[in-house]
Order: C-alpha cells, then sequence, then structure tokens
C-alpha cells in the first residue's frame, strides 16, 4: 500500500467518525436552547474536554511546535501565553459569564443596556475575531493536506481547492449538529490529539533515552542556532522588544474575550460546572504545552531546520508531522508513512473541530443579536432563528474560504495571536466594565467594542504583517513575509501585533465613552446584574428587555 493511499484511508476514517457524530447529535438536537447551547447538558468535564478540543487548535499543535522549532525559547514563549491566559479566564468571567448570559457574549452586555447598538458592535466583533481565527485554522489544512497529496507550494488551484473543501466540512458540521454536534466533535478531537501527541513525544523521548537535557543540546547543535538562548525571534531590537510585550498582552488578555471559548460557558447546567469545566481545561491544555516543548525541541534535534528544509519552508507549521515521520522511521518507510498519516489526520481533525465551534458561535451571534434582536425586534420563532444561522454559517464560510487563500505563507501560530489581540482589544474591555463597573453604560460598550476593534484592524493593515516585510530563500534571494508581494510597502505602524496599542485604547474608550454620557438605566440595572453573574438566578430566561 502506498503511503498517498495509506494517508487517504486515516483520513476518510477521521472525517467519517466525525461527521457520524455530528449527525447522529442532530438526531437530538431540538430548538434554539439545543441548537445554541448544546441544551446547557454537558458535564464540567465533557465541557472540559471541549474546551480543550475548541482550544488546542492547529496553532497549538502546528504553529508552536514549529516556532519552538525555529525559534527555540522564544518560540515556547506562545505555549507560555496561551496557558497563562486560562488564569484570566477562569478568575474574570467564566462563572459570572455563564451566569449572566444565554447564548451569546451580547446576551450578557445588552442585558442592562440598550439592545440594538450594543448586539450590534458585539455581533460584528465576533464575526470579525471568528475569521480572523479561522484563517489559521485554514491555512493549517491546506498545509496538511498539500504535504500529504504532494501537492507543489506553488500549486494555488490545488492549495485553494484543499482550503475550499475544508469551508464546506466546517459549514456542514454547523448547519447539521449545532453546538450538540460540535462539541461532541471537540471531545472526540481533544481525546485523539492528546493521544496521538502522547505517542510522538514518547517516540522522541526514546530516541535520546529520556533525557531530556540531551535532547535540548542536541536541538541547538543541530539547528546551529542558540535555541535555549531568548533573543533568536525578539530582543534584538527595541521594536522587537515591543512586539514581544504586545504579543505577551494579547496572548494573556485575549483568550477571556474569544467568542468561541466565551460560548462554551453556556453549555454547562451550573456555574460551579462552568468553574470545574475551566479547571479540566487548563489541565487537558497545560499537559499538551509542555508537548508542545519535546515536538518542538524533538523537530530541531532529530531535523533538518535549515532555510531550504521542508520546516522552514512551511514557516515551522509543518514541523510536528515531519517529525511524526522521522520517529516512525524516517521518510519512505512504513511506520514513518503510517505515523505520518496518523498525526496529519488528527491535526485535521484537530482544524474541523476548531472550525465549526468558530463558524456556530459567529453565525449563531449574526443570527441571535443582529437578525432576531436588532431586525426582527425579537419577534423570530425558533426555527427562523436557527435558519438564519444556517445562512449565516455559509455567508462565513465563503468570507473565510476567500481570506485564507492569500494568508496561506504565514504562521499558524503569529495568525491566531492576531486574533487574540482583536478579541482582546474590542471584546475584553465590555465584558470586564460590564460586570465591575456600576456607571458603565451602553455608549462606553459600543465606544470599547467598536474602537478596540478598528484600532486593531487598521494597525494590523498598516503593519509588516500585511505589506514591506521580507525574509530569505534558500538561495538568498529576497522574498515577501507578508500578505502582499515584494514591491508593495505601505506600512508605518512598526509593530506586527497591535495589542500595546489597540487593548488600552479599547479600555480607554470604554471609560471616555461612558463619562461622557448621562445615561442612567444602565447603571440602575447593575444591581440586578450583578446578583445575577453571582448567583445564577434567572440565567436560563432570556436576557433581553
Amino acid at each position: 500500500m502506498n503511503d498517498t493511499v495509506l494517508t487517504v484511508i486515516l483520513f476518510t476514517i477521521v472525517v467519517g467518525i466525525t461527521v457520524a457524530v455530528t449527525v447522529r447529535a442532530s438526531r437530538t438536537t431540538s430548538g434554539t436552547g439545543d441548537y445554541f447551547a448544546g441544551g446547557r447538558s454537558f458535564s464540567g468535564v465533557q465541557n472540559g474536554l471541549a474546551i480543550g478540543g475548541d482550544y488546542m487548535s492547529a496553532a497549538s499543535f502546528l504553529g508552536i511546535s514549529g516556532a519552538i522549532a525555529l525559534y527555540g525559547y522564544d518560540g515556547f514563549l506562545y505555549s507560555i501565553g496561551f496557558l497563562v491566559a486560562w488564569l484570566v479566564a477562569l478568575l474574570l468571567v467564566a462563572e459570572m459569564l455563564r451566569n449572566s448570559g444565554k447564548f451569546t457574549m451580547a446576551d450578557q452586555l445588552a442585558y442592562r443596556m440598550k439592545q440594538r447598538p450594543v448586539r450590534t458592535a458585539a455581533a460584528t466583533s465576533t464575526v470579525v475575531v471568528s475569521i480572523f481565527y479561522l484563517l489559521a485554522q485554514m491555512v493549517g489544512a491546506g498545509l496538511l493536506v498539500r504535504l500529504l497529496l504532494d501537492i507543489d507550494a506553488d500549486n494555488t488551484l490545488g492549495v485553494s481547492a484543499v482550503i475550499a473543501a475544508v469551508g464546506a466540512l466546517m459549514v456542514f458540521y454547523v448547519t447539521v449538529g449545532g453546538m450538540k454536534g460540535t462539541t461532541y466533535v471537540q471531545i472526540v478531537k481533544a481525546v485523539l490529539l492528546m493521544t496521538g501527541s502522547a505517542l510522538i513525544v514518547v517516540l522522541v523521548l526514546v530516541k535520546f533515552n529520556f533525557n531530556i537535557s540531551d535532547m535540548l543540546g542536541t536541538a541547538q547543535s543541530n539547528s546551529g542556532k542558540p535555541l535555549l538562548d531568548p533573543g533568536l525571534q525578539y530582543g534584538k531590537t527595541f521594536t522587537s522588544k515591543l512586539d514581544f510585550l504586545s504579543l505577551g498582552l494579547a496572548l494573556v488578555l485575549g483568550t477571556a474575550g474569544l467568542p468561541h471559548i466565551l460560548v462554551r460557558f453556556y453549555t454547562v447546567p451550573t456555574a460551579r460546572d462552568a468553574r470545574k469545566s475551566v479547571l479540566w481545561a487548563i489541565g487537558i491544555i497545560g499537559v499538551f504545552y509542555l508537548f508542545t516543548l519535546v515536538l518542538g525541541f524533538g523537530a530541531a534535534a532529530l531535523l533538518n531546520t535549515g532555510p531550504d528544509s521542508g520546516v522552514a519552508t512551511s514557516k515551522g507549521n509543518l514541523a510536528s508531522p515531519l517529525l511524526a515521520e522521522e520517529v516512525g522511521g524516517g521518510a519512505g518507510s512504513t511506520g514513518g508513512a503510517i505515523l505520518l498519516a496518523l498525526i496529519s489526520a488528527v491535526a485535521f481533525a484537530t482544524i474541523l473541530a476548531v472550525v465549526a465551534g468558530l463558524v456556530l458561535t459567529s453565525s449563531t451571534s449574526v443570527a441571535h443579536d443582529i437578525y432576531n434582536s436588532v431586525l426582527r425586534k425579537g419577534t423570530a420563532t425558533e426555527r427562523e432563528e436557527i435558519r438564519m444561522t444556517r445562512f449565516a454559517a455559509a455567508g462565513i464560510g465563503i468570507v473565510a474560504i476567500a481570506l485564507a487563500i492569500p494568508a496561506r505563507n504565514l504562521n499558524i501560530a503569529f495568525l491566531v495571536a492576531l486574533a487574540f489581540a482583536v478579541a482582546a482589544s474590542a471584546n475584553l474591555p465590555s465584558l470586564v466594565y460590564n460586570l465591575f463597573w456600576r456607571r458603565f453604560n451602553t455608549r462606553g460598550a459600543v465606544w470599547s467594542i467598536y474602537g478596540g476593534l478598528t484600532s486593531a484592524l487598521v494597525l494590523v493593515f498598516f503593519s509588516p504583517v500585511v505589506s514591506g516585510k521580507t525574509g530569505v530563500d534558500a538561495e538568498g534571494n529576497t522574498i515577501t513575509a507578508a500578505l502582499f508581494p515584494l514591491g508593495v510597502d505601505f506600512h508605518w505602524f512598526p509593530l506586527e501585533n497591535p495589542g500595546l496599542v489597540s487593548i488600552p485604547l479599547g479600555f480607554f474608550l470604554g471609560w471616555l465613552g461612558t463619562v461622557t454620557s448621562k445615561e442612567q438605566s444602565a447603571e440602575d440595572r447593575y444591581t440586578e446584574l450583578e446578583v445575577r453573574a453571582l448567583t445564577g438566578a434567572g440565567s436560563e430566561k432570556a436576557s433581553g428587555h
């Protein structure tokens, strides 16, 4: 059996399992409570696994391990940032958000504010953040299938077809399974990812007789770079130091503002389960990020990571699959082919689960917040709301596919960091103010969301990520490392991540909008929201006025 046939079979099995789970879940889905929040029927352990499945995305499995393989210590900072972020989510939003909302982030804000402006702003932010996050997953899918089916990197049509196929699958999961189907897919994916990662980690450590110090030393000598010292990617210049600060701020604060993570707290029956699910998620995710340390440095120790290698040309995104092939027996061996196909299939399942959660979150926000609450003023039936969710899912899928094709050459972890920056700038300030500041009002929420969102997007657009950033290929030629080709340079913002500017600006605009408004109704309802957030009283009821 040749490698391609084996790969196709394993891919088919993984996709078949997830499709079967989705179809089965759809048979028990009835009404918006089931479709949007899984009937609030998942236990803390189940939801913890699902959160882990949602959070351990292609950025974690492919992007971070690749960043560690190429930049060592500086790459591992992604793992630290992603993990520490969960403490912010646990302490600030998990329990209180579950108690005070129903289906979307906007429910919690709209409870004490004017419905239309706040829901429109929150839904807009949700869709934009989700699309940014989707880009990373689609790029990862294109890379994986390109590697396995031996599609040339310059074959734009082939890569585009792969990305479009992933988009079609994710729309299927959302339109058929809703939150129940998506949650079960995420649970299956979390188990597969942890098992597959643990297998590769053990095989890597066997190569070094479980001597991690030996592995780290070999990684440094094999790569020819000081991987164990800080500064390979950040810290060489004042600008790169600021960039690192911006990245850290975005990673640590971004999780608490990610819409597809926030809605997971609505799928459990009690606040205690919400806390429990976050603790389980922290445990699972913490172990996984320790795995990325071995995957990344193992790749640096056992693979060629030079400028002309498959690891470097993929911006590190293929480090884990190529490492699996190597520890399985190397290229051309049966064991190598089996492990490469297995790990790639697991990574593909990872991508499918995450994109399903993202599309469900953003399409739910469009249907529940824009269509029902703003356009129909709460008169839409459950059937109409679910139908609009399905239409929105298709539209968001098409937009994500269109944007992912030009972004296919960027590092996945880096793309996700941008999504975190946008989430922390647009969503987190309004959520924190709404939960903890009595005077916060509609103008503050709208200014905070739109101000943080707009500043983050503008700064990204005029950053080196979009135009002006260059690199060097294996032959020493200057190539573009930005979205736009060589010769196009309109960047004026020096940092690659906007968080250092846009996150404080989001908080500032929330404060400024509030203190310049004379609205009193929001302040009057604060006590009611506070009691609800702390006790869970009335959390099953609709969140509108």
